[in-house]
């Protein structure tokens, strides 16, 4: 039996927008999808660009359909998703200083 949390057959979904926000309602707009995505389940990796974790491929379909009925009516999102042991080859820096990776917290969902 393949184990259901293998590195493979978990998914990582990144969302990354840029949205406008020269007008007070385009500010509104903008902090809506935000506060939104966060509500299901994704969060900030760096400035507009959120992640979340998902058991499966199949779970992470769900919540990509998810953001893409939240998105506002202006602006750029882009969304993606990949395996578990992709996200582990990422490498973060502050400047030129390498820092350490973020463990992901082990995420249990019941439905």
């Amino acid at each position: 039996m393949m184990n259901r949390l293998n590195e493979y057959r978990v998914m990582w979904i990144l969302v990354l927008y840029d949205l406008p926000t020269q007008t007070q309602k385009q500010r509104k707009s903008a902090a809506k999808f935000r506060k939104r995505i966060m509500s299901d389940g994704f969060n900030m990796f760096q400035f507009s660009i959120y992640i979340r974790n998902c058991s499966s491929l199949e779970n992470a379909e769900v919540h990509i359909k998810r953001v893409k009925s939240m998105m506002p009516d202006e602006g750029h999102i882009g969304i993606f998703k990949i395996t578990d042991k992709q996200f582990s080859e990422i490498e973060i820096f502050n400047c030129k200083a390498k820092m350490q990776a973020r463990k992901p917290p082990l995420q249990l969902e019941f439905f």
